[in-house]
């Protein structure tokens, strides 16, 4: 028995040091895969990172190598908003679609209103990356641009850290794997199971959010307003002078008078339902006042008679009190 013991412990060490060195091993070239990795991904999605990236991938290129990077070669997301007054909203969003699809991309939204000279369309466009210049360039000739706006972010780190990041958790990943399909106990078996499920899903994390990023470096999105020749915008200046002033007044007491009618509308209902039989009960209330007068105090005399003696008033002046002599 204790000869299998030492067996079976020195076999569990020979395998903790193998999974060790294979894990670091695999952690040295992860830096090299993901940086081969970045040239192939983003030269399949888009224009944004070059193949010439692979052979600057390195270890040094995860930490510090992407400031050294072309433009061409970096990972750089391009969005834009427009806003383009045109004649005919309908025919000009038919030619942005026709654009935009000509050039390989799709519309990822598209909301309008058609109201003649107020009509307006707001499109959301996606765009190859490479194209992008242009498209924005040919959507602005559709009519008279009032508005134009581009934003840039470069997540050229970003996705290199992340291709390192895959690399290694992919190889955490198979070092689980291999050490489940070892895994002689039950105790073992659970735990590798459970450490083997997080690595796991932190891989499909770290994946989903490269797939996201490649996505936008690849297509760049544009947010084309279009407007007819009447629809006003809240960029236009404010109107001075006095008729500017009246036609506001007399905007504003419309909207007031709107109000106060809008009110009495919803307060009308009520009156009825509860001031007519409120008025009612006021009325029968002064009509049994007016039948039934107060009764006099308690304790009070009673009131003379109509057409008898009167009694006699008292006056309220005293009687003259007698001068008093002097003396001799």
């Amino acid at each position: 028995m204790d000869v299998r013991g030492r067996r079976h412990r020195v076999v569990s060490a020979a395998v903790l040091v193998a999974t060790l060195a294979a894990g670091g091993c695999s952690a040295s070239g992860g830096s090299d895969e993901a940086g081969s990795a970045v040239g192939a991904g983003t030269a399949e999605h888009g224009p944004a990172v070059a193949p010439e990236q692979a052979g600057a991938g390195g270890p040094a290129a995860a930490g510090t190598g992407a400031p050294n990077l072309r433009v061409e070669q970096r990972s750089i997301i391009y969005t834009g908003t427009m806003l383009v007054r045109v004649d005919d909203v309908d025919a000009a969003a038919r030619s942005a679609v026709a654009a935009v699809t000509g050039a390989g991309g799709f519309v990822g939204g598209d909301q309008r209103t058609s109201v003649d000279a107020d009509a307006r369309a707001e499109l959301s466009l996606r765009v190859p990356a490479a194209r992008f210049t242009g498209i924005v360039d040919e959507l602005a000739g559709l009519g008279r641009q009032e508005r134009r706006e581009i934003r840039t972010e470069d997540v050229t780190e970003e996705t290199i850290d992340l291709d390192a990041r895959i690399a290694t958790q992919r190889a955490r990943v198979e070092s689980g794997r291999k050490l489940l399909a070892r895994a002689t106990t039950i105790s073992d078996l659970v735990s590798l199971e459970g450490e083997l499920a997080k690595r796991e899903a932190d891989l499909a994390s770290l994946e989903a959010k490269k797939r996201r990023l490649a996505d936008l470096t690849a297509l760049s999105t544009i947010t084309l307003t279009l407007l007819g020749p009447d629809v006003s915008t809240a960029d236009e200046e404010t109107e001075l002078g006095f008729l500017a002033g009246l036609s506001g007044g007399w905007k504003v007491f419309l909207a007031s008078m709107t109000l106060l009618l809008t009110v009495l509308g919803a307060l009308l209902p009520w009156l009825v339902v509860l001031g007519v039989p409120l008025g009612v009960l006021i009325v029968l209330l002064r009509r049994r006042r007016r039948r039934n007068p107060p009764s006099a105090p308690v304790g009070a005399p009673p009131p003379p008679p109509l057409g008898g003696p009167q009694p006699p008033q008292v006056s309220g002046a005293q009687p003259p009190v007698p001068a008093t002599r002097s003396a001799p």
